[in-house]
């Protein structure tokens, strides 16, 4: 059997954590305030409200910054400097009115021609403009942003979770079967794959860049001192200078083929340290990209691509789509996923259940591709009701490695998540998560989990249908022994004959 990367017990027990020092910040009461704020003044779209927010949240730490460095070196030009110090943040917070929403709207709209500025801060702004139409609104937002603490508090670093809060808000499904993936699942696939600092890692549909930052943030884990671990600090303190670089420069890249969440992604990565990601707004079933399909090729690939929706024929690249014959989105991602990993390489991924057991041509030679060019070593059956309220599409995670072929496959039936399967996802006690990571270095079997020889599967016609393979569990019954079972009966028969003896004595006494 094959054995998964083994990782400690401490960053296992860490893999879930959720942060504790935003709660008591403050941070959340103010992320609060401002939607409040937006919604009363017009801007009633919760996309709309999160991309302004970030606009002027991004001016607010692009000056800081400036200001920063040149604080601590004299010779550093400003970004903010000639022409462009009338669109430092400073400059807005004294403003009201017209002037105010001239000066903020003529900053958001030129930004993007900002000298210094980095590639990715460019396509931030790119056809960026105002929606705060509402002075007073626009003041009282300015306000409260300037007034939010986002230093770091005991060494955390709160601003990217305080822009995770945020994105919570997003309560609307997107178009084309996007929808944001919970956090939590999010940390368990990642754990399953186990990045490494060394890594190239890559979202193809990376929406809100969660992906890109959870396996950031395991691999500050995984390099950080135990003693500072227990203090809950995940800081990389262990982390080389050039594996540094190689994460903040060359690890982490990102496609969506939305223009609105390519902006939320790149802030959300800028928060959290990685503000030179690349992001790009691309659609990779349509754009090929590094060369000759399929191009670059990466060590990680971590996605939960869109479900919905066909691609237009022409549209697809053909080398994607060779002897698949398939307009399914969620077919041409597995098989993009499949090409674009390197040797060696691991891939945790969301799928729909019909590509698990589907029956067309395509799904069926998909399945045979992956379990015969790469090793499949998990699907995680994930609950139906996983991502309410946006769909309550069955789903499962596949984790597998590509280069070897697969000899089993370890099945896990996650029943509960620690929220509530209805629309409310409220928390509960109930959570397979724990056992899953528990179970996950030796593939361990039990109520929940089972492995399946690969011979199985192929005679199943390649069929990932879980149903199929779970073993039936028959609980023999205790039954008496026959001999008790009759002095029962004839017992019974016996004080049934008494207390009708005693009835007709009774009747015939009356008589």
């Amino acid at each position: 059997m094959r054995t998964p990367p083994v990782q400690s017990d401490s960053v296992v027990a860490q893999a879930l954590a959720t942060p504790t020092n935003f709660f008591s910040s403050g941070l959340r009461q103010k992320v609060d305030q401002l939607m409040n704020i937006l919604w009363a003044g017009g801007v009633n779209n919760p996309m709309d409200s999160i991309e302004q927010i970030s606009y002027l949240l991004f001016l607010r730490l692009l000056t800081e910054k400036d200001n920063v460095l040149a604080s601590l070196d004299k010779k550093y030009v400003c970004i903010f400097s000639g022409k462009w110090a009338k669109y430092a943040w400073g400059n807005f917070v004294t403003l009201t009115g017209d002037q105010m929403f001239n000066a903020v709207r003529d900053a958001i709209e030129k930004l993007h021609e900002l000298p210094g500025l980095t590639e990715t801060g460019k396509l931030l702004f790119s056809r960026a403009t105002l929606k705060i139409y509402d002075r007073p609104t626009l003041r009282a937002v300015v306000q409260a942003i300037h007034g939010m603490d986002l230093s770091a508090h005991d060494g955390h670093d709160l601003k990217g979770d305080m822009y995770e809060y945020l994105l919570s808000k997003l309560s609307a499904s997107g178009t084309n079967g996007q929808f944001r993936t919970p956090r939590h699942i999010i940390d368990l696939m990642v754990a399953l794959v186990n990045p490494q600092p060394k890594h190239r890692i890559c979202d193809p549909a990376c929406g809100t860049a969660g992906f890109l930052i959870s396996a950031f943030t395991h691999i500050l884990r995984q390099s950080t001192k135990p003693a500072d671990l227990k203090r809950g600090l995940a800081d990389g303190g262990q982390l080389k200078p050039v594996q540094w670089k190689f994460l903040e420069e060359q690890a982490f890249t990102g496609f969506d083929n939305d223009a609105n969440m390519v902006k939320i992604a790149i802030l959300n990565l800028y928060l959290h340290q990685l503000e030179k990601a690349r992001v790009s707004m691309l659609n990779p079933l349509t754009s090929g990209f590094g060369g000759a399909y399929p191009g670059q090729q990466f060590d990680i690939i971590l996605a939960n691509p869109p479900f919905a929706g066909k691609v237009q024929d022409e549209s697809i690249l053909a080398d994607l789509n060779y002897k698949l014959n398939t307009r399914a989105t969620e077919l041409l991602f597995l098989k993009w996923f499949i090409d674009h990993l390197a040797p060696g390489g691991r891939a945790g991924v969301i799928v729909p259940n019909g590509v698990l057991f589907g029956s067309t041509n395509a799904a069926t030679s998909l399945r045979e591709l992956l379990l015969t060019e790469c090793d499949l070593q998990a699907v995680i059956n994930l609950p139906s009701g996983v991502f309410k309220p946006y769909s309550g599409v069955g789903t499962a995670a596949l984790i597998f490695e590509k280069g070897k072929k697969t000899e089993s496959v370890w099945f896990y039936d996650l029943t509960a998540d620690g929220y509530s399967l209805d629309d409310k996802r409220t928390p509960i006690e109930a959570n397979d998560i724990p056992d899953v990571l528990a179970k996950w270095p030796n593939c361990e079997e039990g109520s929940n989990s089972y492995r399946v020889p690969i011979e199985k599967i192929r005679e199943n016609d390649w069929s990932l249908a879980a149903g199929r393979y779970k073993p039936v569990t028959v609980e023999a019954a205790n039954h008496d022994q026959p001999a008790d079972i009759l002095s029962d009966v004839l017992k019974l028969e016996s004080d049934i004959i008494k207390r009708g003896n005693v009835l007709l004595a009774q009747i015939s006494g009356k008589k």
